[in-house]
């Protein structure tokens, strides 16, 4: 069997299974001369990297002063070389208490002569929670928990109870929640209007439950709208925003002043949202109703498949020009899809005139969404910025749709707006290379000051 299959299967074990099985996929060698004989060296798994930018403590194993005498003639031998060797030393999270001791001055001078002076105090930063004792370290390290790795607030609680700090659920999400209010949504604000001034966004939404919103059963569902800039933002912003509804007036609202292009998943609501803003479909969605109206299709049809089949072969053939385009500069892609993509997608659209199918079958759906859908598929051949589907604003929201498998709802319409503020400076972090953790310190450290 093949290294890289072998590789391959040892995932479908369990991770425990994975330790007793790791030796057999360590075959790969490579030689290593040293001095007078040649040593081979193996090389392990291409996952398991140890990391080059951390700290690295060094330690000697050197021979004392008299263990280096010759065996043979008894002379001290001299080092001609060094095997290195690494290791990976984790430590867990690690707590402490910054303790600030602000000391006040009077003159005794001025006291015993019976005259009056002030008191003066040594400098002191001001806190980040007025009264509270969070540091910006501390609420960076449970926002990271939670909205990155995945770690509701009550498993925190936990943690940290088993490291004899009690620090419960409440406070952290307290802390949380001040933090957003006095210095995040500021930030917030301001990333909000840099992304209307853009000329190419990105919008999904997603369901969110609410258990106390106003009006409302608990069951019901709430919904978490996302914006963010194309391909040709050179800083990215990604914003959350959180609603109780799925209507028209809330995007409405959030685009408000904004001009420019909008790629969206073909829901209505976006269509005409206001003449500034142009809605562009998405081609991966129509695609999936075609490979749907495959997979539903019954055996014997194969008519209605050939039709399917069709379809999906000018689907594969315009990818595979837009990956050809996707190093070409914006002028260049626009021009080449015109020569290129154009005739493809008319012939799409005049091959679906002539085809019938049941209107509530899968392939029926297919050709109603081609055809009510075309003016803003058509769209992305307006501007070579401009992407062929709204993949770009899927892949944003999905770290939200996988949160939202951990935490599962939440509890007031202020949580949740603060969770998409938090959403979303985690997100524009992570879009612009920047490390959410540091980011979010770095944030906190100066915005408090």
């Amino acid at each position: 069997m093949f290294p890289e299959t072998k590789a391959q299967l040892i995932y479908l074990f369990d991770e425990a299974e994975t330790v007793l099985a790791i030796e057999d996929i360590i075959t790969e060698q490579e030689e290593t001369k040293v001095a007078a004989h040649t040593r081979k060296k193996k090389t392990y798994l291409i996952q398991d990297k140890l990391p080059d930018n951390v700290e690295i403590d060094v330690i000697e194993h050197k021979l004392k002063e008299d263990e280096r005498n010759c065996p043979e003639c008894g002379a001290v031998m001299e080092e001609i070389g060094q095997e290195v060797r690494r290791e990976l030393v984790i430590i867990p999270a690690k707590a402490k208490v910054l303790e600030h001791h602000i000391y006040s001055y009077a003159c005794q001078n001025c006291k015993q002569n019976n005259i009056e002076t002030p008191v003066i105090r040594a400098e002191k930063e001001s806190a980040l929670i007025p009264g509270g004792f969070a540091t910006p370290e501390a609420v960076a390290h449970i926002i990271t928990q939670k909205f990155i790795m995945g770690s509701p607030i009550y498993r925190q609680e936990q943690e940290w109870k088993n490291q004899g700090i009690e620090l419960s659920r409440q406070t952290m999400s307290n802390w949380m929640l001040k933090c957003v209010e006095l210095y995040l949504e500021p930030l917030y604000e301001r990333l909000h209007e840099n992304l209307l001034k853009r000329d190419v966004l990105h919008a999904d939404e997603t369901t969110i439950q609410v258990l106390k919103e106003f009006d409302k059963p608990a069951s019901s569902k709430s919904y978490m709208w996302l914006y963010r800039t194309g391909s040709d933002a050179e800083y990215p912003i990604v914003l959350y925003n959180y609603q109780s509804g799925r209507g028209k007036e809330h995007p409405q609202k959030f685009l408000e002043g904004y001009k420019g292009y909008l790629q969206t998943d073909g829901y209505s609501v976006y269509h005409d949202l206001n003449q500034d803003i142009t809605d562009v479909g998405c081609w991966a969605h129509l695609r999936r109703k075609f490979d749907e109206a495959r997979v539903a299709l019954p055996k014997g049809k194969s008519v209605a498949m050939s039709a399917v089949t069709n379809a999906l072969g000018i689907f594969t053939k315009i990818y595979k020009i837009e990956k050809q385009l996707a190093k070409l500069s914006f002028a260049e892609r626009y021009t080449k899809r015109l020569e290129q993509e154009k005739p493809l997608l008319d012939e799409l659209f005049e091959w679906a005139k002539n085809l019938n199918a049941a209107p509530k079958s899968a392939l029926g759906k297919a050709l109603t969404y081609l055809e009510n859908q075309k003016p803003y598929l058509m769209n992305y051949l307006k501007d070579g910025r401009l992407e062929i589907d709204n993949n770009r604003a899927e892949r944003s929201i999905k770290p939200f749709v996988i949160g939202r498998k951990n935490f599962l709802f939440a509890n007031t319409p202020r949580g949740a707006q603060g969770s998409a503020i938090i959403y979303s400076l985690v997100e524009t972090a992570k879009e612009n290379r920047l490390d959410p953790f540091k980011y979010l310190v770095h944030v906190l450290s100066t915005a408090k000051k």
